[in-house]
């Protein structure tokens, strides 16, 4: 199998536009090290990149991307937990101001939570849109009646919502919101209209910012 001779083209562009004499960026966050005042939790979809989307420089960004962009509820049972292990970094260590948690339109994940498109090999992929299960219910049992499109775009946001709660429950999180350090947001990106909504939690309704 061949080199991605694109990316490595990409990262020559990159070096010579941030690894210059006169470029100071890469020289403090090196020296500075890391002091992101937001963390995003993303969706690994390719078409979704928070810094891009943001419009944002190396080192504004504390990121964290997994499928459906999900968070899951504070647990110690089993043995790996990476969002979890990066939630806390985040908060604890890099004393995050903001964590946003970015759904967007036409996720494959809620996609196949809401149509039963996980094969059963799927294991990894099937117990994890297990954390939405109350987003897909609600939207079942609320939106019945409406077409697939509006369904779909109903879970992406409830899946948001879910996450938001999520959050919630680890003390660390919790004890910082109520203190008013930290605020969590949930935004959700139209990649179809080029749109970004926030949730707002006086109208309960996504609305653009």
């Amino acid at each position: 199998m061949s080199l991605p001779t694109q990316l490595i083209e990409g990262f020559a562009r990159f070096r010579e536009k941030h690894f210059t004499k006169d470029d100071v960026l890469f020289r403090e966050l090196v020296e500075q090290g890391q002091t992101p005042r937001t963390m995003v939790v993303a969706c690994c979809d390719a078409r979704v990149d928070p810094a891009l989307v943001l419009d944002c420089a190396p080192g504004d960004l504390f990121v964290i991307r997994n499928v459906a962009n999900l968070v899951p509820p504070a647990e110690n049972q089993g043995h790996y937990h990476g969002t979890s292990a990066a939630l806390e970094f985040g908060v604890r260590k890099l004393n995050v101001g903001h964590i946003i948690v970015l759904g967007h339109a036409h996720c494959g994940g809620i996609h196949a939570l809401l149509e039963g498109d996980v094969q059963k090999g799927d294991a990894f992929i099937s117990e994890w849109m297990g954390i939405a299960d109350t987003a897909r219910e609600r939207v079942s049992r609320e939106f019945a009646d409406t077409d697939n499109a509006a369904r779909h775009r109903a879970c992406e946001q409830q899946a948001i919502l879910v996450s938001l709660d999520n959050l919630m429950t680890f003390s660390w999180i919790r004890e910082r919101v109520e203190q008013g350090t930290l605020a969590l947001h949930g935004w959700y990106f139209d990649i179809e209209r080029g749109e970004l909504l926030g949730y707002n939690a006086a109208t309960r309704q996504f609305e653009v910012l």
